[in-house]
């Protein structure tokens, strides 16, 4: 038994009349093709942006222009420093240290009432007031966030509160007495020495290698919290 041959089904696109069938024929392959290279331009261009990791832990050695860190956990990482590369110093701070219109940062957990419990603080100098302002996820725990901000009220008597104000809204920060609050000082790079404690962060390149975006190191032997 023999099947009719399978028929091409060509819908009219308004304005043309069936002479123009392949003209419509056309313009719908060519929409396909603008759709589907739009979406690998879309693609390429979200791949080029390099992710950013967060290493904490000593450095191991120093060669020319390459760290080899000994993280907090894992094996050794090797990251490279280039001419954009920030180093800063990390150095014992107070709550007192704190005032109404400091520049801070604080990782913190969520709290059920809405505020944030801080894991530590930040303090930034006045040149660097602006830096990351803004509430957002951070990886120093699980489920911790990052705040960075303008302190407006400062509460010591009453359970160490700090009202933290950035664009677009405010925290309140519950600081444990427990909790280490730090100085973020001018750096440079003759403090990346072999046991210093560092907190780095660096993009991975596409061969695989890391290059350091920032890296605070602690001064006198402090162990930089965030």
């Amino acid at each position: 038994m023999t099947h009719p041959a399978p028929r091409m089904v060509i819908f009219q696109l308004p304005g043309l009349d069936p002479m123009n069938a392949s003209v419509q024929l056309l313009l719908r392959r060519t929409a396909a093709s603008a759709i589907l290279a739009s979406g690998l331009i879309g693609s390429a261009a979200f791949a080029q942006t390099p992710p950013s990791i967060g290493i904490r832990g000593a450095i191991v050695s120093v060669t020319g222009e390459n760290l080899v860190v000994k993280p907090n956990h894992g094996a050794d990482q090797t990251v490279m420093l280039d001419k954009n590369t920030r180093v800063a110093a990390i150095s014992l701070a107070k709550i007192e240290d704190i005032k109404p219109g400091s520049y801070i940062g604080a990782a913190a957990i969520p709290q059920p009432d809405g505020s944030q419990k801080a894991l530590e603080v930040h303090v930034f100098p006045p040149a660097m007031a602006g830096t990351g302002d803004g509430h957002r996820p951070f990886d120093l725990t699980p489920n911790s966030t990052m705040t960075n901000g303008s302190v407006g009220d400062v509460v010591v008597s009453n359970g160490r509160t700090l009202t933290v104000n950035y664009k677009g809204g405010e925290k309140k920060i519950l600081v444990p007495e427990d909790v280490p609050i730090v100085n973020i000082e001018a750096g440079d790079r003759s403090m990346l020495v072999a046991g210093a404690k560092v907190v780095l962060r660096a993009s991975k390149n596409p061969d695989g290698s890391m290059t350091a975006q920032s890296v605070n190191v602690g001064k006198n032997g402090v162990t930089p919290p965030m």
